[in-house]
């Protein structure tokens, strides 16, 4: 008899969280670390969402990403 392999949970937490958060994602063809981010918003919210993004030919995911790229820029260089 083989012994059953016990899976992680759905929603369950990673045990290092640092090393998961910056471990590339298998699917991306380009270098860089993601994480998914969940955001709660209406469903009337969610369909403007989803317009816009089909409107400009993109994703809700690119549109998003872009937003936020443009809303909270690398300041890694800049002086405190």
């Amino acid at each position: 008899m083989t012994g059953r392999r016990t899976l992680p949970g759905f929603a369950s937490r990673p045990a290092d969280p640092e090393r998961w958060v910056k471990a590339p994602d298998k699917s991306a063809t380009t270098n860089r670390f993601t994480a998914r981010l969940t955001i709660d918003v209406t469903p009337a919210l969610r369909a403007r969402l989803k317009v816009a993004a089909f409107q400009r030919g993109m994703t809700v995911a690119d549109m998003l990403r872009a937003l936020l790229a443009r809303e909270f820029p690398d300041t890694s260089g800049d002086v405190p």
